[in-house]
């Protein structure tokens, strides 16, 4: 089973992931997850600390002559931002010794995850969850999932996105959206990704691009933050990954779980999604042909029926929240006084959406990975290559 773990704080040191499950014989680079990483970090609307942080995964195990060995994969990543200010970041940070006149912080901002997180822990600082829950941690998340993603490229299975929607500015129906990305996946669902990357704001549309980046820019003024929508799609998957017979082994609603489990997702939808509770059936369903293999005529269910993937491809979409940290900054209540003050600003973006993109890519893959692993076996590339060739 591919799985992974991660651990280390936003402002602390850096970050470590163990990745196991990975079979032995996949070629592997320290360049190849890299290349992830920088995507992750590029957008308009990112926030300053973007600007210095250079994110780049060590690999410290399960490697060797670029090949996995099928042990553990150990990954550690440095925080430029605890480097670069020597001064301030190792003493609210320390691992040892007293608070001393280390500042307590006690203002929660609304929307995120501080005033929960302290009332859980029972902390009498908010510190520690401000410093676990934020999206920081996603760059060890992309790092980690980025060998997932190698194992399904081995096998031809490809995922890319862009956005389909900023604020208010998007697509005016997703037909319209799928004449733009039909004809790119005739190459594959990498090709998306890399023509949605010649946008800052990840659209592949030139004209909404320019739109969505205005909108940044009157909401950057205002103080406020952008949310949005994005899609991912992959391509290559054979039929009957996953399965109709226990709740817990739908692939749509594993793949649901890992969207809304990355930071400020509100949403997930898969193929018509939300727009099937507005037509009659005949409007939703795909209606199945014969022609040498069972085909069908349309990808209404975004390439899942009964939890299972039909073979077309998987069409996600999922909803990103605006980010709760804002210039122009919301009430909020003392944890330590009950007094009603603003809330603090801790550095962020304006806009995460075309970053987010990223990281849902690449979230997904391990619950494709498993599923691969699950249906054809095999604890080496070459004997999953093998009953992979032959489905």
């Amino acid at each position: 089973m591919f799985r992974y773990f991660t651990a280390g704080e936003s402002h602390g040191p850096g970050l470590t992931g163990i990745v196991e499950g990975t079979p032995a014989g996949l070629h592997l680079t320290e360049q190849f997850i890299e290349e992830h990483l920088v995507r992750r970090q590029q957008g308009y609307g990112r926030g300053g600390r973007m600007a210095f942080e250079k994110d780049h995964a060590t690999i410290e195990s399960g490697v060797r002559f670029s090949k996995t060995t099928g042990a553990p994969i150990t990954l550690s990543m440095v925080n430029r931002a605890f480097e670069k200010d020597k001064s301030n970041w190792p003493k609210v940070m320390a691992k040892d010794g007293d608070r001393g006149d280390v500042e307590r912080i006690t203002l929660p901002r609304p929307g995120h995850a501080d005033l929960v997180g302290q009332q859980k822990y029972k902390f009498d600082d908010i510190r520690p969850v401000i410093e676990r829950s934020s999206a920081r941690e996603t760059a060890m998340r992309v790092a980690c999932c980025s060998i997932a993603r190698r194992f399904l490229q081995e096998l031809g299975i490809q995922i890319g996105g862009h956005v389909v929607q900023l604020g208010s500015v998007g697509y005016s129906s997703w037909d319209e959206v799928r004449t733009i990305t039909a004809p790119l996946l005739e190459e594959g669902a990498e090709s998306i990704f890399k023509n949605s990357d010649q946008s800052d704001v990840r659209c592949l549309n030139s004209t909404l691009s320019d739109k969505m980046r205005e909108l940044i820019k009157i909401r950057r003024k205002e103080g406020t933050s952008l949310g949005g929508i994005y899609e991912i799609i992959v391509t290559g998957l054979p039929p009957g990954l996953g399965s109709y017979v226990h709740w817990d082994r739908k692939i749509d609603g594993l793949l649901a779980q890992a969207i809304l489990s990355t930071q400020a997702m509100k949403g997930v939808e898969i193929g018509l999604g939300f727009e099937a509770g507005k037509n009659i059936g005949h409007n939703v369903h795909d209606e199945i042909y014969h022609n040498g293999e069972f085909k069908r005529r349309t990808n209404r269910a975004g390439g899942i029926e009964g939890g299972m993937t039909t073979g077309m491809p998987v069409i996600l979409r999922g909803v990103m929240k605006p980010i709760p940290t804002m210039l122009k900054p919301l009430k909020t209540a003392d944890i330590e006084s009950k007094e009603e003050q603003d809330t603090r600003y801790e550095r962020s973006d304006v806009c995460a959406l075309p970053r987010a993109v990223v990281v849902a890519e690449s979230v997904i893959a391990p619950v494709l990975a498993n599923c691969l692993l699950e249906k054809f076996g095999g604890d080496s590339m070459d004997e999953i290559r093998e009953r992979f060739k032959v489905q």
